[in-house]
C-alpha cells in the first residue's frame, strides 16, 4: 500500500488534508513530523495555514526546509495554501518573508490579496 505523508510542522490543517486523501483513497496516510517517516513516504503534501513569516520560521526551526526540497525531487509532492506560498522565492506578506526558493517566483500582495508571480 503507498503512504502519503502529511508534513507536520505546526501550521497546518492536517486532519482536513488527511482526510481528504483518505476519502478519495490515497492510501496509508500518515501525519508526521518525523523526518525519517517523510522521507520513506511515496507521496508528500506539504499543507499550511496561517502567516507565512510563522510558518517559515518553524519550517527552518525544524530543518524543513532543506527536507521539502529532497523529498520533492523523486516522489509526487503537493504543496497546499501556505504551504504551497512557502516553495517560492520570497513572499510580500508580513513585510517580506524569504521563502524555500523552490520556484522562482514572488507572491506579492495588494490591498486585499496576494498572487503568486513569476520572477523575471
Amino acid at each position: 500500500m503507498q503512504t502519503v505523508a502529511v508534513i507536520d510542522y505546526g501550521m497546518g490543517n492536517l486532519h482536513s488534508v488527511a482526510k481528504a486523501l483518505e476519502h478519495v483513497g490515497a492510501g496509508k496516510v500518515l501525519i508526521t513530523s518525523d523526518a525519517a517517516v517523510i522521507r520513506e513516504a511515496d507521496r508528500v503534501v506539504f499543507p499550511g495555514v496561517g502567516a507565512i513569516r510563522d510558518c517559515m520560521a518553524e519550517i527552518r526551526r525544524l530543518g524543513f526546509d532543506s527536507l521539502v526540497k529532497q523529498v520533492s525531487q523523486d516522489r509526487p509532492f503537493l504543496g497546499i495554501c501556505v504551504g504551497m506560498q512557502a516553495l517560492l522565492d520570497h513572499s510580500e506578506e508580513n513585510d517580506g518573508v524569504d521563502c524555500i526558493g523552490m520556484f522562482p517566483a514572488r507572491c506579492v500582495c495588494s490591498a486585499r490579496t496576494c498572487m503568486k508571480t513569476a520572477s523575471t
